[in-house]
C-alpha cells in the first residue's frame, strides 16, 4: 500500500489522530527532519522537542525522539507539557539547529500535528520546509532505539522559559500593582505559567487542567470560544484576562469592562506601547487578513509597514531579515522586537499586563484610545464548515469571476490575490481564503462597526454557497 502523501501548510504538517496522524507517518516526518539536518549541518545536529496536551502527545513524541536519535540527532526532550514559545527559546538559547513541538495548535480535539522550529528561535522558513518535505520517506528505514538512550536528554525547559521571561518583563511592577489576572488556557500547554511567574493568589485558572477533548471547543482564542471571560473578568474585578491556544503561541484577551480584545488591537497597542513609550522604531509587518489601523499608525509615525501572506513564516523572515519593531496575524499570533523572531502568547500577555501597569490605564482605556486617536476598526471572520467540493468551486467561482462585484450592497472597488480574495469597497474590507488543513472557508472582514462587517461576511457566505 502507498503510504500517505505527507504535506506541510501554513503552520506544520496536521493531521486526524489515527487517520493520518499515526506512529509511522509521525516517524516518517522525524525522519526527514533529522535527514534534513545532516544535509544542512552535518555532524551530531541537536534538536529540542516538545508536546502539548494533546491525546497521545507524549507518546508520539517519544516516538519521534527514538526516530531522531535513531538518525543520529541529539534530542533534548521537554520534561512535560511543553508549550511552542519555550521550545523555540530554548532552541536559539541551547545553540541547537532545530526545534520540534508536536502539536496542532488550535486545529479541534481530533487532530495533532508536526512544527518545526529554525535556529533562530523562529519558525522554519517556507524554503526549510520545501527541503524537508522533499526528504519524507516511504517509511523509517533504520533501527530506532529505545527511549533511554544517550542521544536523549530530559530538561526541565518550561522551567528555564520561565527564567527567562522573569527577566525580561517587569515582573515587580505587576505584582506591585495588585491587579489580578484570568488566565483560560484553553486546557492547552499554557496551562499554570502565568500563575508561575505573577503569584498563584493574582491569577484565576480557568480550563487549566488535562482534558485532551478540549470539551469540544477549538483551543482557538477567539472571542466565540471565550464566552466564560467576560464574566469571570468581572466577577473577580481583573484588571484583563488573556486566553493562549493549544500550545500557547497565540493570544486573545478581555479587557477590565469584559469587552473581547482580539490580536489587531492587541497588535495596535504594542506598536503604540513601544514606540510612543518605549521609544523604539522599526518596522511593521502584518499578515494579509490583519487590521488596516497599523496602515493608519505607520504613516503617522513614519514607519514602513509590510504585508505578507498568512503564516507567522511570512512574518519570521522580516525579523531575520530586518529591524522589525512589531509583526503578526490576525489569528492571534504576535512578536517584538528585543524578544523571539516567532509568537509568544505568553510574552505578549505579560507584556500587555506591563503596559497597563507603566501607562497607568486600563486595558478599555487603552483599546477607546486607539479608536480616538485612529479611527474606529471592527472586525468579523467567519469560518464556513463546508465540503471540499463546495470549497473548491467557490474559490473558482471568485477566481473565474475576479471576485464578487459587490457585497451587502458595497460596490467593490479592487480585488488583491496576496493570499486569497480580499475585496477592498469604500472603507471597508473583505477577504476569502480557504484553510490549509481543513474543508474551511475562512472569510474575514473589516468596517467602521462590527455590524457592519459581520452583514459583509454573512452575505459574502451567501452569495458563495457555503
Amino acid at each position: 500500500m502507498t503510504p500517505p502523501v505527507l504535506k506541510f501548510g501554513t503552520d506544520g504538517w496536521r493531521a486526524i489522530i489515527g487517520d493520518t496522524y499515526t506512529f509511522e507517518n509521525v516517524g516518517r516526518v522525524a525522519a526527514a527532519t533529522a535527514a534534513w539536518l545532516h544535509e544542512t549541518y552535518g555532524g551530531t545536529p541537536c534538536v529540542v522537542l516538545g508536546h502539548d496536551t494533546r491525546f497521545q502527545g507524549r507518546a508520539f513524541a517519544e516516538y519521534a525522539a527514538r526516530v531522531l536519535a535513531g538518525a543520529g540527532v541529539r534530542v533534548i526532550f521537554g520534561k512535560g507539557i511543553t508549550a511552542t514559545p519555550a521550545v523555540s527559546w530554548a532552541t536559539r538559547e541551547y545553540g541547537c539547529q532545530a526545534g520540534v513541538v508536536l502539536t496542532a495548535s488550535h486545529n479541534p480535539p481530533a487532530w495533532n500535528g508536526y512544527k518545526i522550529k529554525a535556529d533562530t528561535g523562529g519558525p522554519a522558513v517556507p524554503q526549510q520546509i520545501a527541503e524537508v518535505e522533499a526528504l519524507i520517506p516511504d517509511s523509517v528505514s533504520f533501527e530506532i532505539p529505545p527511549f533511554d538512550n544517550e542521544l536523549i536528554e530530559l530538561r526541565d525547559v518550561r522551567a528555564a522559559y520561565l527564567d527567562m521571561l522573569r527577566g525580561v518583563i517587569d515582573v515587580a511592577a505587576i505584582r506591585a500593582s495588585g491587579i489580578t489576572l484570568v488566565h483560560d488556557a484553553m486546557f492547552g500547554a499554557g496551562q499554570g505559567m502565568f500563575s508561575a511567574i505573577l503569584g498563584a493568589p493574582k491569577v484565576v485558572e480557568l480550563r487549566s487542567e488535562l482534558n485532551p477533548g478540549f470539551r469540544g471547543i477549538p483551543p482557538e482564542p477567539i472571542e466565540r470560544n471565550l464566552s466564560d471571560l467576560p464574566e469571570a473578568v468581572l466577577r473577580h474585578a481583573a484588571a484583563a484576562a488573556v486566553a493562549n491556544d493549544g500550545d500557547a503561541d497565540r493570544i486573545g484577551m478581555v479587557d477590565d469592562k469584559g469587552r473581547f480584545v482580539d490580536s489587531h488591537r492587541l497588535l495596535a497597542l504594542l506598536l503604540w506601547y513601544l514606540h510612543e513609550e518605549r521609544g523604539l522604531t522599526g518596522e511593521i509587518v502584518k499578515t494579509f487578513s490583519t487590521t488596516d489601523m497599523l496602515d493608519r499608525m505607520a504613516a503617522e509615525y513614519g514607519l514602513p509597514i509590510h504585508t505578507t501572506p498568512i503564516g507567522f513564516k511570512y512574518v519570521c523572515e522580516y525579523f531575520l531579515s530586518g529591524d522589525v519593531l512589531v509583526g503578526g496575524e490576525e489569528s492571534g499570533g504576535i512578536a517584538v522586537k528585543g524578544h523571539l523572531p516567532e509568537r509568544d502568547g505568553i510574552y505578549v500577555g505579560l507584556l500587555v499586563l506591563e503596559m497597563i501597569v507603566k501607562s497607568g490605564r486600563t486595558l478599555s482605556q487603552l483599546v477607546d484610545m486607539l479608536f480616538e486617536r485612529f479611527g474606529p476598526h471592527a472586525y468579523y471572520r467567519s469560518d464556513a464548515h463546508t465540503s471540499e467540493d463546495r470549497k473548491v468551486a467557490a474559490l473558482t467561482v471568485l477566481a473565474e469571476e475576479g471576485g464578487l462585484s459587490s457585497i451587502a450592497g458595497r460596490p467593490v472597488r479592487t480585488l488583491e490575490t496576496l493570499d486569497g480574495f480580499k475585496h477592498r469597497m469604500d472603507g471597508a474590507w473583505l477577504l476569502v481564503r480557504p484553510s490549509g488543513t481543513e474543508p474551511v472557508l475562512r472569510i474575514y472582514a473589516e468596517a467602521a462597526t462590527a455590524a457592519d462587517a459581520r452583514v459583509l461576511v454573512e452575505d459574502a457566505v451567501r452569495q458563495l454557497g457555503v
